[in-house]
């Protein structure tokens, strides 16, 4: 079965889509917990960060180079950003596919935790 994430790659559910390229698409967060809240996902599924392989490094660095990107391209890259990514229930995570949550565009406090 696909995830959510999967399924918002592949158009067959909506999303606002913020970036994209072969890589990885951007989307806004459904349920923001910042006033800018942005999902950075890579369209290869990796179901969590524990779970990337040795092969996928390169792909991890390149969502980091593009979050920041993504960030620019949303306004908040020069007053600051924060990237978090959920690895387990424990952590927050509710889709099981890796993906950057970019929250910025107010001072971020720790409530500013990012689940999804």
């Amino acid at each position: 079965m696909k995830s959510l994430f999967s399924r918002i790659i592949d158009r067959e559910l909506p999303a606002q889509v913020v970036y994209e390229d072969e890589r990885c698409i951007a989307i806004h967060d459904i349920h923001p917990v910042a006033r800018v809240h942005a999902l950075l996902i890579p369209k290869k599924p990796i179901p969590r960060l524990s779970e990337a392989e040795s092969g996928d490094q390169d792909l991890l660095g390149y969502l980091l180079l593009v979050a920041t990107k993504v960030a620019a391209q949303l306004g908040i890259a020069d007053t600051g950003f924060r990237m978090i990514i959920n690895n387990g229930k424990d952590a927050g995570e509710s889709v099981p596919h890796l993906h950057l949550h970019l929250l910025g565009g107010e001072p971020l406090g720790w409530k500013h935790g990012g689940s999804n």
